[in-house]
């Protein structure tokens, strides 16, 4: 895979909150788009919609990792005192879910952001471990 999609209102606005709260990398290749990246060979492009935007669910939402559960807690506390700055909506509570310690946050355009941190390399795991479940959502045995 190479890249994603979300959509903003105004790109000047999300870039300021990408690259300064959660320090990736903007790079604007179009009038109404800017890819966004943290080190990886994988982007985001991220259009510009002004008012047609629809907001995102929880559910579908764009994972951050973190070196240590200290810094999730950190960058919690920082999504509390700087919410009005970098106009987030909702942050749920840190907590243990899926093998790993985060949050969500909603970012000023409705997208959401999980900063977790894993024990381990989530990527790889999740193939390693193979199938869990079948076709039908019954679990399988991985002998």
């Amino acid at each position: 895979m190479s890249h994603g999609t979300l959509e903003c209102r105004s790109l000047k606005e999300s870039r300021r909150f990408y690259e300064e709260f959660l320090g990736l990398q903007c790079v604007r290749h179009g009038k109404p788009a800017m890819v966004v990246r943290c080190g990886m060979k994988f982007h985001i492009v991220c259009l510009e919609v002004g008012s047609s935007l629809k907001p995102g669910k929880l559910d579908n939402h764009w994972g951050v990792e973190v070196g240590s559960e200290e810094e999730v807690k950190r960058i919690w506390d920082a999504a509390h005192q700087l919410k009005d700055t970098y106009q987030i909506g909702q942050i749920t509570d840190v907590l243990k879910q899926h093998g790993a310690y985060g949050f969500y946050l909603e970012d000023l355009d409705h997208n959401w952001w999980e900063i977790q941190h894993y024990d381990g390399t989530q990527h790889d795991d999740m193939f390693d471990f193979g199938d869990r479940y079948d076709d039908e959502g019954n679990a399988v045995s991985n002998v």
